[in-house]
């Protein structure tokens, strides 16, 4: 790790192994920013987690309101939306959302012009844009991991519940858990100015972020979103793992998060290529190296440098946090460093296991 700030990869991060309950390794390196006022990474070090939102809050939302009959994984979203769900989008369903293959795009910038419209009508025309948004595939036919599919699967889960996604996450999901310390900074009673933040991006228009979401689209409806906007440090990430990998492995404390459940969005369903909010490594050159168990391992991967990675067979987490955005998002030296730290990571718990 300490390394890795040597040679750029990132400013700062932190580590976390554990094998079951046991906490193994953890280490922290370099710095919260490259500025004056930066200070040393520690694991309570705060990052923007980007897109572990999206299994890490989005995902379990869902898995709430399946676990409570209030939706099933194949019904069409139509059913939650109504009339304003119309078309091909008809057709999508909760799983196509779920794992990328609702055919909605990767990407679209509607921060360009919802930046230009009064807050109060952000939200609402972000859901309308949505809606109107072309599909590039038929639903169900061809996996394009989609930011937007996840910004529909927020509005479909307010829709449901009938409450803000921030809130229903904030209040229903961690709660019930328990996990405290994974957070939406704008929308959180808890004292969030004075925490450590890692800073992320220098932008040209809002000046340098810490503590604010980096992802553009988040920003502009409010900081938080279904792709975007959690922020934590390692350990409440480490204890929320733990504890779906308990509920998978069987170990359930009687709360709505049985192992069937936890089961479903673990796996793969046919016609698609990730499991429902999680991702799978690739099958060749993962982000998490040689040694997690084929077939048997989960995780995912935030842009501004976080990610997890859980072997299910071994019962081994890992989680990485940096900002290797921070000053600028044009550097990609962690694509090689991920698998080799956690090569280094796996080989080390193999040596203790014999």
């Amino acid at each position: 790790m300490n390394q890795a700030v040597s040679d750029g990869v990132f400013p700062g991060g932190v580590i976390l192994a554990a094998r079951e309950d046991e906490v193994i390794v953890t280490a922290a390196a370099g710095r919260t920013s490259i500025f004056k006022g930066g200070k040393k990474v520690t694991p309570d070090t705060v990052f923007d987690l980007a897109s572990l939102t999206k299994p890490l809050a989005t995902a379990l939302a869902v898995m709430k309101i399946v676990a409570e009959s209030r939706i099933d994984l194949s019904e069409s979203i139509r059913d939650s939306l109504g009339q304003a769900c119309s078309g091909e989008k008809a057709k999508i369903t909760w799983a196509h959302l779920l794992c990328h293959t609702s055919g909605l795009p990767a990407y679209r910038p509607y921060f360009e012009r919802l930046l230009e419209m009064p807050e109060s009508r952000r939200r609402p025309a972000m859901r309308s844009m949505i809606l109107d948004e072309p599909l590039v595939h038929p639903p169900g036919k061809i996996t394009v991991y989609s930011d937007v599919g996840f910004l529909l699967l927020q509005f479909c889960i307010e829709a449901v519940t009938g409450k803000s996604f921030p809130r229903f996450v904030q209040e229903d999901i961690y709660p019930s858990v328990p996990v405290s310390g994974l957070f939406f900074p704008s929308h959180t009673h808890m004292a969030v100015d004075r925490l450590d933040y890692a800073a992320t991006e220098v932008c040209p228009i809002r000046g340098l972020l810490q503590g604010t979401v980096h992802d553009e689209n988040a920003f502009a409806i409010g900081g938080a979103a279904g792709h975007a906007g959690l922020f934590g440090s390692v350990r409440p990430v480490f204890l929320l793992l733990r504890t779906l990998l308990a509920a998978y492995t069987g170990i359930s404390d009687g709360n709505w998060l049985r192992p069937e459940i936890v089961a479903r969005f673990f796996g793969v369903p046919e016609n698609a290529q990730r499991p429902p909010g999680f991702d799978v490594p690739a099958q060749k050159g993962g982000s998490c190296g040689t040694y997690f168990s084929k077939g048997h391992t989960v995780g995912h991967l935030g842009f501004t440098g976080t990610s997890f990675w859980m072997d299910l067979e071994r019962k081994i987490i890992v989680v990485l946090l940096t900002n290797r955005v921070h000053p600028l998002r044009e550097n990609e030296k962690i694509k090689k460093f991920r698998p080799f730290i956690h090569d280094e990571v796996m080989q080390r718990l193999s040596r203790r296991e014999t």
